[in-house]
């Protein structure tokens, strides 16, 4: 590492001002900060220091979406096969699914970055971590047999459209990943939606085994056939058709487990999603006029990706409410306006994207009035302490 520290600081002077490569400050900084913790620290003015920055913080997001990853390309793998109908062991299918996933990663990353990098040459800033996190997230969200130019197409939009053109990371309003996802949900439907587009293979032609579908739990829920959705530990376990990480209920939690004691991610957040997925699908079992509506609140939390956007999307630091009430109030509408969603249009039965988008917008606003409501307290108490004098 004294080597490569050597050989930086031979290159350094070259992309500093008045060097020959000047206008590449920004790409250097990135590689060198990317390969060394950066040895600047605030010299005036009060701040809480600590050793978290935010190359760590999304370091740890990044790790936390590992498990993720990793059963999801098993499972591309594994539906593959079982598609087919053709026998395999565990390491064909994770080979499998690593040679699917892995390309859509690599797409996600290389034109994400090649976008951040633009702008921050262009406006002489530094290249900020925020997409290390994002890069891994599309990938996630989307189908396995997804072409890679829509991944790009997509990543570009949520780059330009959902973060730059707000000021870049930490200006943004909107869900940067949601917000690529949102662009392929509307602009390209057919490899969205359906059956086939969830597994590896299918919508290329490759044979198909006799009795199998393709179907994901929330397309079996929306169109009634109650029988044909797969049972309870199948949902939790994520063996099941979906996009590449949203359908293992059990390697998400383990994801918000590391959040959760890094300190990274809000609990309050994660908890108050799933009190409000909980509290609307329990009203809809009172009330109950169809089979979908019938579905025991809790094995809603473990169906498409609910558990995957209350711990992942609900708790972008960026986009969420800031204030700790405010966090209660705003997870708590992103769950009960997910199964709302879900179970009244059929046309969005993966409500949880349109929740948070919708409720990214209203942050904001909840934020102001926690903080509004804070201060009608204090000059109400201030009022009755002077009162009492």
């Amino acid at each position: 590492m004294k080597l490569l520290r050597k050989q930086i600081d031979k290159l350094k002077p070259h992309f500093q001002k008045g060097g020959r490569f000047e206008m590449l400050h920004s790409t250097f900084d990135a590689f060198e900060t990317f390969l060394f913790v950066p040895d600047k620290v605030t010299s005036k003015g009060a701040h809480i220091r600590d050793s978290i920055d935010m190359k760590r913080t999304m370091i740890i997001v990044v790790v936390a979406m590992l498990p993720t990853l990793l059963f999801g390309m098993w499972n591309v793998g594994y539906q593959h096969f079982i598609a087919t109908g053709t026998e395999a062991g565990f390491w064909d299918e994770f080979l499998h699914g690593l040679i699917r996933v892995l390309p859509i990663v690599i797409v996600s990353y290389v034109s994400g970055l090649a976008v951040e990098f633009a702008f921050a040459q262009i406006r002489g800033h530094e290249v900020n971590e925020g997409f290390l996190v994002t890069g891994m997230l599309i990938p996630l969200i989307v189908p396995v047999d997804i072409p890679l130019w829509m991944v790009s197409v997509a990543t570009v939009f949520a780059v330009i459209i959902g973060k730059e053109v707000f000021g870049g990371t930490g200006m943004n309003i909107l869900n940067p990943a949601l917000t690529a996802r949102a662009f392929l949900f509307f602009a390209y439907p057919t490899y969205m939606s359906g059956d086939f587009v969830w597994i590896s293979g299918l919508m290329k032609g490759e044979g198909i085994a006799d009795g199998f579908s393709g179907a994901t739990p929330l397309a079996n829920a929306t169109l009634g056939n109650a029988e044909a959705i797969p049972s309870s530990m199948a949902m939790f376990l994520g063996t099941i058709p979906g996009s590449i990480g949203e359908t293992s209920t059990l390697a998400i939690l383990i994801g918000a487990l590391i959040l959760w004691f890094t300190g990274v991610g809000s609990i309050k957040i994660i908890a108050s999603v799933f009190a409000g997925g909980w509290v609307m699908g329990f009203i809809l079992n009172l009330f109950a006029v169809n089979p979908f509506m019938e579905i025991p609140a809790w094995e809603q939390l473990i169906m498409g990706g609910f558990a995957f956007g209350a711990v992942y999307m609900a708790t972008d630091p960026v986009t969420a409410s800031q204030t700790e009430k405010g966090k209660y109030i705003y997870g708590f509408l992103v769950g009960f306006l997910a199964i709302l969603i879900r179970v009244l249009n059929p046309a969005y039965p993966e409500g949880m994207m349109l929740a948070i988008l919708f409720m990214n917008v209203f942050a904001p606003l909840i934020d102001h009035n926690v903080m509004q409501a804070n201060i009608r307290r204090r000059l109400r108490r201030a009022a009755a302490a002077d009162a009492n004098k």
